[in-house]
Protein backbone atom coordinates (compact mmCIF):
# COMPACT_ATOMS: atom_id res chain seq x y z
CA UNK A 1 0.00 0.00 0.00
CA UNK A 2 1.16 3.71 -1.06
CA UNK A 3 0.68 6.75 0.64
CA UNK A 4 1.27 8.51 -2.61
CA UNK A 5 -1.30 8.68 -5.19
CA UNK A 6 -0.69 6.75 -8.06
CA UNK A 7 -0.91 10.41 -10.94
CA UNK A 8 2.18 9.85 -12.40
CA UNK A 9 3.42 7.35 -14.70
CA UNK A 10 0.14 5.26 -14.99
CA UNK A 11 -1.07 6.05 -18.22
CA UNK A 12 -4.30 4.15 -17.33
CA UNK A 13 -5.00 4.95 -14.30
CA UNK A 14 -7.53 7.88 -13.28
CA UNK A 15 -5.59 11.35 -12.07
CA UNK A 16 -6.76 14.62 -10.91
CA UNK A 17 -5.21 16.29 -13.76
CA UNK A 18 -7.62 14.70 -16.09
CA UNK A 19 -10.39 16.45 -17.28
CA UNK A 20 -12.89 13.95 -18.32
CA UNK A 21 -12.31 12.13 -14.88
CA UNK A 22 -15.34 13.13 -12.38
CA UNK A 23 -13.28 10.98 -9.83
CA UNK A 24 -12.02 12.93 -6.45
CA UNK A 25 -8.40 11.65 -4.93
CA UNK A 26 -9.72 10.66 -1.29
CA UNK A 27 -5.89 10.35 0.34
CA UNK A 28 -7.59 8.53 2.83
CA UNK A 29 -9.89 5.84 1.48
CA UNK A 30 -7.07 2.87 0.42
CA UNK A 31 -6.11 3.58 4.38
CA UNK A 32 -9.28 2.49 5.57
CA UNK A 33 -9.81 5.65 8.24
CA UNK A 34 -13.64 5.74 9.55
CA UNK A 35 -15.68 8.16 7.64
CA UNK A 36 -13.61 8.46 4.74
CA UNK A 37 -15.47 5.85 3.12
CA UNK A 38 -16.49 2.64 4.44
CA UNK A 39 -15.86 -1.04 2.74
CA UNK A 40 -19.26 -1.10 1.08
CA UNK A 41 -19.65 2.09 -0.53
CA UNK A 42 -15.66 1.58 -1.43
CA UNK A 43 -15.35 -1.63 -2.46
CA UNK A 44 -15.52 -0.97 -6.05
CA UNK A 45 -13.65 2.20 -5.81
CA UNK A 46 -10.88 0.47 -7.97
CA UNK A 47 -12.98 -0.15 -10.87
CA UNK A 48 -11.31 0.02 -14.14
CA UNK A 49 -12.72 1.57 -17.09
CA UNK A 50 -10.42 2.56 -20.50
CA UNK A 51 -11.67 4.84 -22.30
CA UNK A 52 -11.02 4.77 -26.07
CA UNK A 53 -11.82 7.79 -29.02
CA UNK A 54 -12.22 6.25 -32.39
CA UNK A 55 -13.18 8.27 -35.36
CA UNK A 56 -16.44 6.93 -35.18
CA UNK A 57 -16.86 6.93 -31.28
CA UNK A 58 -16.00 7.59 -27.58
CA UNK A 59 -15.98 3.72 -26.13
CA UNK A 60 -16.18 2.84 -22.66
CA UNK A 61 -14.90 -0.61 -21.47
CA UNK A 62 -15.36 -1.36 -17.97
CA UNK A 63 -13.90 -4.49 -16.06
CA UNK A 64 -17.17 -5.98 -13.90
CA UNK A 65 -16.49 -9.89 -12.72
CA UNK A 66 -19.31 -11.12 -11.86
CA UNK A 67 -22.18 -9.22 -11.93
CA UNK A 68 -25.30 -9.32 -14.15
CA UNK A 69 -26.79 -6.40 -16.41
CA UNK A 70 -29.45 -5.96 -14.07
CA UNK A 71 -27.04 -5.22 -10.92
CA UNK A 72 -25.32 -1.95 -13.30
CA UNK A 73 -26.99 1.19 -14.26
CA UNK A 74 -25.59 3.49 -17.30
CA UNK A 75 -26.85 7.01 -16.78
CA UNK A 76 -26.04 10.47 -18.72
CA UNK A 77 -27.17 13.67 -16.66
CA UNK A 78 -28.08 16.57 -18.14
CA UNK A 79 -24.73 18.08 -18.03
CA UNK A 80 -23.14 15.76 -20.71
CA UNK A 81 -21.74 13.66 -17.33
CA UNK A 82 -21.66 9.92 -17.95
CA UNK A 83 -22.33 7.84 -14.47
CA UNK A 84 -21.57 3.68 -14.47
CA UNK A 85 -22.64 2.24 -11.33
CA UNK A 86 -23.66 -0.62 -9.84
CA UNK A 87 -23.64 -3.11 -7.39
CA UNK A 88 -22.31 -6.60 -5.83
CA UNK A 89 -24.66 -8.19 -3.10
CA UNK A 90 -22.64 -10.07 -0.40
CA UNK A 91 -22.74 -13.84 -0.82
CA UNK A 92 -25.63 -15.28 2.28
CA UNK A 93 -23.35 -17.05 4.99
CA UNK A 94 -24.21 -20.00 6.42
CA UNK A 95 -23.58 -20.34 10.11
CA UNK A 96 -22.05 -24.07 9.00
CA UNK A 97 -19.47 -21.81 7.34
CA UNK A 98 -16.15 -21.59 8.06
CA UNK A 99 -13.91 -18.74 5.98
CA UNK A 100 -10.55 -19.03 6.03
CA UNK A 101 -9.94 -15.96 3.52
CA UNK A 102 -12.43 -13.20 1.84
CA UNK A 103 -11.02 -11.24 -1.23
CA UNK A 104 -14.01 -10.71 -3.58
CA UNK A 105 -15.05 -7.37 -2.90
CA UNK A 106 -19.05 -6.93 -2.31
CA UNK A 107 -20.27 -3.34 -2.06
CA UNK A 108 -21.28 0.04 -4.42
CA UNK A 109 -19.33 1.32 -6.92
CA UNK A 110 -19.74 4.32 -9.60
CA UNK A 111 -17.80 6.04 -11.66
CA UNK A 112 -18.32 9.67 -13.41
CA UNK A 113 -16.82 11.16 -17.12
CA UNK A 114 -17.84 14.72 -18.14
CA UNK A 115 -17.92 14.23 -21.90
CA UNK A 116 -16.94 15.81 -24.75
CA UNK A 117 -19.32 17.69 -26.98
CA UNK A 118 -18.98 16.02 -29.76
CA UNK A 119 -20.91 13.18 -28.35
CA UNK A 120 -24.08 12.12 -29.76
CA UNK A 121 -25.85 11.36 -26.04
CA UNK A 122 -28.97 10.70 -27.66
CA UNK A 123 -27.57 7.39 -29.63
CA UNK A 124 -25.67 5.95 -26.56
CA UNK A 125 -25.69 2.39 -26.56
CA UNK A 126 -24.65 -0.13 -24.10
CA UNK A 127 -23.79 -3.81 -23.71
CA UNK A 128 -22.31 -6.15 -21.41
CA UNK A 129 -20.90 -9.48 -22.17
CA UNK A 130 -18.34 -11.78 -20.14
CA UNK A 131 -17.88 -9.49 -17.16
CA UNK A 132 -17.04 -6.15 -19.59
CA UNK A 133 -19.58 -3.48 -19.53
CA UNK A 134 -18.84 -1.78 -23.25
CA UNK A 135 -20.78 1.84 -23.38
CA UNK A 136 -20.68 3.46 -27.20
CA UNK A 137 -21.56 7.14 -27.53
CA UNK A 138 -21.49 7.97 -31.17
CA UNK A 139 -19.68 10.91 -32.51
CA UNK A 140 -20.86 14.12 -34.65
CA UNK A 141 -18.85 16.49 -36.51
CA UNK A 142 -18.52 19.78 -34.48
CA UNK A 143 -18.59 22.06 -37.68
CA UNK A 144 -15.91 24.39 -37.90
CA UNK A 145 -16.95 28.16 -38.60
CA UNK A 146 -16.57 29.58 -41.80
CA UNK A 147 -13.97 31.98 -42.63
CA UNK A 148 -14.66 34.76 -45.12
CA UNK A 149 -11.74 36.78 -45.92
CA UNK A 150 -11.93 40.38 -45.94
CA UNK A 151 -9.91 42.58 -48.71
CA UNK A 152 -7.95 45.00 -47.08
CA UNK A 153 -7.78 48.91 -49.15
CA UNK A 154 -6.31 51.44 -48.74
Amino acid sequence: MSLIPRIFGDRRSSSMFDPFSMDVFDPFRELGFPGSNSRETSAFANTRIDWKETPEAHVFKADLPGLKKEEVKVEIEDDRVLQISGERNVEKEDKNDTWHRVERSSGKFMRRFRLPENAKMEQIKASMGNGVLTVTLPKEEIKKPEVKSIEITG
